[in-house]
């Protein structure tokens, strides 16, 4: 029985990357995987597909001839991939039971609404797919209330849509060093509960009128309210929409830095739970480190070591990582041996190494102005002077 993950989110949640990172993951624990690219707009691919929609349609040809713009021209391209989803059941017979990630298009209508993406996902399952939705998310997010709560809703209506297996997770969790601080830990925003404690940031985002990732003021708290404070006009509209989260129970978060072998691998040990895979005794047969950690529990990750790792100590445990890096490099077979360096010679040499650049560009300097000096010398000659043009 084949296993596959539906790969949706909005455009720009890294759902390409994901792809490609994920497929190298598995070939690092020696688990068959593919890619399928079902996304007729997607022309810049980091892997490379084993099946590719664009073979059967492409976007471009689709508002030439149907006089339609993008978004109109997504549809239309799997409404077609839907009729004619016998193209693409022929290629997956020539996969076998290879674990398949497919990317989707990344227009929200198609996972929120539209039925011709989850009519193909149906198919799937009738032709023995055991499939879980991966719904991605840019953690930026995180940065204004307004924008977390409008990513609840959407993640809820797709989960309400697509009525499979489904894990949402927020990417690029190592960025959220980049932005202001949260008002609230990183667990606060992963479980979705007690959104009430977000409204009060919410009427302050609303009512400032200021565009942009708001910073958190470390000093209030969501109780603490001004009573001169503006109320929003969308205040009860703002309660509704968190209610409404609430009472479904259906919403949470998972985390992804995708260039972290930790995290991708507590992220796919999540995925297997969801979709109920579990080592054949073929894969078992092999033991490498990722392989071991992937069938061990000793390695685990919640949303606050995720907030210690990437926020609170990144560059602490980035040094700590490094090191760890080079340990293993050195104890690998036929590395170069490593010498001990002295700290000051090592800063010594690093002092002369960038003064070497700024002198060798004062040397090329000083050959200008002497080839420019020569050339002079030789137009006066010629010339008897160097002409000087009067203006009348």
């Amino acid at each position: 029985m084949p296993f596959a993950q539906l790969v949706i989110g909005s455009p720009g949640a890294g759902k390409s990357t994901y792809c490609d990172g994920m497929q190298q993951f598995m070939g690092a624990i020696k688990r068959k995987c593919a890619v399928v690219n079902l996304d007729p707009a997607n022309d810049h691919t980091s892997y490379a597909p084993a099946i590719d929609v664009r073979d059967l349609v492409t976007i471009d040809e689709i508002m030439e001839q149907e006089d339609l713009g993008p978004n109109g021209g997504i549809l239309y391209a799997l409404e077609e991939l839907e009729h004619n989803f016998e193209w693409l059941e022929e290629g997956l017979k020539a996969l076998g039971d290879d674990y398949v990630l497919f990317d989707c298009p990344g227009q929200v209508e198609l996972f929120t609404h539209h039925a011709s993406l989850r009519n193909i996902f149906f198919r799937l399952q009738k032709l023995g797919y055991r499939l879980v939705v991966v719904a991605l998310t840019d953690s930026v997010v995180l940065s204004r209330p307004s924008l977390y709560v409008s990513s609840l809703l959407l993640a809820l209506r797709s989960m309400l849509q697509m009525d499979l297996p489904h894990l949402n997770v927020l990417t690029k969790i190592d960025n959220l060093k980049n932005y202001p601080d949260l008002p609230f830990n990183l667990d606060f925003y992963t479980e979705v509960q007690d959104l009430k404690y977000l409204l009060p940031f919410l009427n302050r985002e609303q009512t400032s009128g200021i565009p942009g990732p708001m910073k958190a003021d470390a000093t209030s708290s969501a109780d603490d309210r001004d009573e001169d404070e503006p109320t929003s006009k969308y205040s009860a509209l703002n309660k509704a929409i968190v209610e409404l989260v609430e009472d479904f129970a259906l919403v949470g978060f998972e985390t992804l830095a995708v260039e972290d072998k930790k995290s991708m691998m507590i992220l796919l040990r999540a995925i297997d739970r969801a979709g109920g895979y579990a080592f054949g005794g073929v894969e078992g047969a092999n033991d490498t480190v990722w392989q071991l950690a992937m069938r061990s529990d000793a390695v685990t990750m919640d949303a606050l070591d995720v907030q210690e790792r990437w926020l609170d100590r990144r560059e602490e445990m980035d040094e700590e990582e490094r090191k760890a890096w080079a340990e293993e490099a050195a104890q690998l077979p036929g590395a170069p041996e490593t010498q001990h360096v002295d700290p000051e010679e090592a800063e010594a040499q690093q002092h002369e190494a960038q003064a070497a650049p700024k002198a060798a560009d004062e040397d090329d300097d000083m050959e200008d102005l002497e080839e420019q000096r020569k050339f002079l010398e030789t137009q006066k000659q010629k010339s008897g002077g160097i002409p000087v043009v009067r203006k009348g």
